[in-house]
């Protein structure tokens, strides 16, 4: 099978016309999922039952349901019950791009609480010892030291985690909206060539995944800076 190496180049502007959705999309989605996870993680930790068996029903249903079944429910299923359309929220709900970031970030808070989580029980109980033998308070332990431990502890995963929301803003084209994938696709209709096509859109994603890992390499070394290598 060959392949139209000019068509893959001169697709390649035309799909980063979607770049910036897909972008937005990620920053947007990120930021609010993980606000959305710190507050499920305070729950998680929590000693009061109430808090967090919700938090773990939370976590277990999004991380064990499809994204793609999330997105059409929100997208598709909620608009059919008319106290929804009725509702304060009905000019979001009615916006594919407003249910792509609920999708998004209501997924990714799930996984961000439990990689932060493991973060949080990663940090070296000696440490908490140290701060409490110096008179710091639960505050100032949790800011000062279990928190920038958790934190640095928990930056490999979250990388992974951030690669992999890039990779499910795909899903967005599903409802309509014109990111990256969504272009291809349009293009694939007009072309008849998909290979080509999602092709050059691999090229792009690979890019983008570089350079996402690169920067958090580059965070992961600074945060470990004092770290003494053996």
């Amino acid at each position: 099978m060959s392949f139209d190496l000019s068509l893959i180049a001169t697709s390649l502007p035309k799909i980063l016309q979607g770049l910036g959705l897909t972008l937005n999309l990620l920053a947007v989605s990120t930021l609010f999922g993980l606000i959305l996870a710190v507050g499920i993680l305070l729950m998680r930790l929590s000693r009061r039952s109430w808090l967090v068996w919700p938090a773990k029903a939370y976590i277990y249903f999004f991380r064990g349901t499809p994204l793609l079944v999330q997105l059409f429910v929100i997208y598709h299923g909620l608009p059919q019950f008319g106290f929804v359309r009725q509702s304060v929220l009905w000019p979001i709900l009615r916006e594919p791009y407003w249910c792509s970031v609920i999708a998004l970030s209501l997924n990714t808070a799930a996984y961000v609480s439990e990689i932060l989580r493991g973060g949080v029980l990663g940090v070296d109980k000696g440490f908490v010892e140290a701060g409490k033998a110096l008179g710091l308070s639960r505050f100032q332990r949790a800011t000062r030291i279990t928190t920038p431990l958790a934190v640095r502890l928990a930056l490999p995963a979250y990388s992974n985690e951030i690669v992999s929301m890039l990779k499910s803003t795909a899903l967005a084209s599903t409802v309509t909206l014109m990111e990256m994938t969504g272009v291809a696709r349009t293009i694939v209709a007009d072309t008849f060539a998909p290979y080509e096509i999602f092709i050059a859109a691999t090229i792009i994603y690979l890019v983008l995944v570089w350079i996402i890992q690169t920067g958090f390499t580059l965070i992961e070394t600074y945060a470990n800076r004092h770290v003494r290598k053996t």
